[in-house]
């Protein structure tokens, strides 16, 4: 009888449990069994891994065989198992050493050939593995880079099962050349990127390598011609991270304003990117041989999505949605006036806490979703209902019916709304003056956020639309009597308790802005402007250049 462990990673959502994986040899018919609360994928790893074990040069133990994944009680999915049964399997055949492969972490599906093939969700197994304490991960070789940006781990690439058993036996490790021709893609990534899975991700190698210090091709806010107050109302969202509805007629810029927004967003600090680099990883969007994600991502959904693919879900375990694939950046929501209005509704959790629970039967997965919403909505079905003489024939009860699609509760959690106008022929043709670049943008937002960040340095929040609004009003106060136009729109029922935390979040992102130590009434009268739309003479309060 013999009898060998190894472990390997089950993933919950972007979660990992490490699972011990145990093999036990007794005489007997020879039979495989596979037990634990494996899905179907796994269940046929039995298969995949008896043949890469013959087909590896080692023999198959003829006795009967019983492979349990401890513990039972979690759910177990995917192919990434297999390398981890097959260590087992030959430490209890002692082919290996058992007691070499007791705390070794071992992701990878294998091939019937015996070759390691890459699987998703590298980097959030082995950051769990890392917090169980285990420090020595091997994975397949083209995955390794991910895998190595977890700190403090030793990791081990290999190419086939071959390697691995000469590496735990001591032998010569084969070198295992790519069977295809040199600049045909390698086959073995085609698992690793799930097509039409990135929902509109933005997530791109131009976006990473603008990072490194190259120049790529990227849109430039000195695109967009006018839009002054809408500029305005950009540069404020990326600065403190709050949500921005745009509304306006069809051609105004308001697609071009928000593809422009994750540019002038600082880039992701160490940990954020570890975070999106996790998500994208288990969705199945991390482009192959870029492990690292450092630009804030960009999705923005088709308006047929629907509330699953907005929030996360799908058959098993949930997987994330397009909220989660903007962790960190920019979700945008073009036309969202023809999104379900189920869909909608089902952003207001996300949009206040930065996470989305989902429940199945299958378990309950939390993802993370901390993200930047912005909305662009026509007037109208046409499109033409704020145009002067456009004729838009819209009945008003049809314009009602269409503008109220956009619940108050989730307005009500948009801290911006500005109305995108008519583009000028001046404008269009360049006779105003082009608009401000991007990087002049990014350098003030960059310099806001670093202010909040020094303020905000001893708590949970980083930026001013996280902060609750009991701090900003007990321990962050505005100016003495900058408050007065705000409450007396609390007491005419122009704002709600939360449209006033919101009006105060604002008001501190345009106080950093400005270089301001906090709020004035000036800050405060911008923050209601933007929030109302009602015009209060404040438009020139952050400066010229803005």
């Amino acid at each position: 009888m013999g009898f060998a462990r190894a472990c390997s990673v089950a993933l919950v959502g972007v979660d990992g449990v490490v699972v011990e994986v145990q093999a036990d040899l007794e005489p007997g018919l020879a039979a495989f069994t596979l037990v634990g609360l494996p899905d179907k994928t796994l269940t046929e790893s039995r298969d995949r891994v008896r043949a890469a074990v013959v087909n590896s040069g080692a023999t198959w133990p003829q006795k009967k065989l019983t492979v349990g994944l401890s513990p039972a009680s979690v759910p177990k999915s995917g192919a990434g198992f297999d390398l981890a049964v097959a260590a087992a399997v030959l430490g209890a055949a002692e082919v290996v050493d058992p007691a070499a492969i007791a705390d070794l972490v071992l992701i990878g599906e294998l091939g019937l050939d015996g070759r390691v093939r890459p699987v998703r969700g590298i980097l959030p197994a082995v950051l769990a593995a890392a917090d169980a304490g285990y420090r020595n991960v091997v994975v397949p070789q083209q995955c390794a880079t991910e895998a190595m940006l977890v700190p403090d781990v030793s990791v081990l690439g290999v190419r086939s099962l071959r390697q691995l058993i000469a590496v735990l036996t001591g032998g010569e490790v084969p070198a295992e050349e790519p069977p295809d021709p040199p600049g045909r893609p390698d086959p073995m990534l085609a698992g690793l990127v799930v097509p039409g899975a990135g929902i509109g991700t933005g997530i791109s190698r131009d976006r990473n390598r603008a990072e490194e210090g190259d120049t790529p091709d990227f849109p430039d806010l000195s695109d967009v011609a006018g839009q002054h107050g809408a500029r305005r109302a950009l540069e404020v969202a990326a600065a403190g991270g709050h949500h921005l509805f745009l509304s306006g007629p069809p051609g105004a810029g308001k697609t071009m304003l928000a593809e422009r927004i994750p540019w002038i967003l600082p880039p992701l600090c160490r940990q954020d990117s570890l975070e999106v680099t996790a998500v994208h990883s288990v969705a199945g969007v991390l482009p192959p041989g870029e492990p690292l994600v450092a630009r804030p991502p960009y999705c923005a959904p088709h308006h047929s999505a629907t509330m699953q693919s907005l929030v996360g879900g799908g058959a098993g375990v949930p997987r994330p949605g397009a909220v989660s694939l903007a962790h960190r950046g920019v979700l945008f929501l073009d036309e969202a006036a023809e999104f379900s209005t189920k869909a909608l509704d089902a952003l207001r959790q996300p949009l206040e806490s930065g996470h989305v629970v989902i429940a199945r039967a299958a378990g309950v997965v939390r993802l993370p979703a901390r993200f930047l919403m912005v909305l662009a909505a026509n007037p109208c079905p046409c499109g033409r209902h704020t145009l002067l003489g456009a004729g838009c024939e819209c009945p008003a009860s049809v314009i009602r019916r269409y503008q109220a699609r956009l619940s108050g509760p989730l307005l009500d959690r948009v801290d911006l709304r500005v109305e995108a106008e008519p583009v000028t022929r001046s404008d269009l043709l360049g006779r105003g003056g082009r608009g401000e670049s991007t990087a002049a943008v990014a350098d003030r937002v960059r310099e806001a956020r670093d202010r909040a960040a020094a303020r905000l340095a001893d708590t949970p929040w980083r930026l001013n639309a996280e902060v609750p609004g009991h701090e900003l009003r007990t321990r962050w106060q505005a100016a003495p009597g900058a408050l007065a136009q705000a409450e007396r729109d609390l007491e005419r029922g122009l704002l709600t308790a939360r449209g006033l935390d919101r009006v105060l979040r604002v008001a501190w992102t345009v106080a950093d802005l400005r270089g301001r130590d906090r709020p004035d009434a000036l800050d405060v009268a911008v923050a209601l402007e933007l929030r109302t739309g009602i015009a209060r003479g404040a438009a020139l309060a952050m400066g010229a250049g803005t």
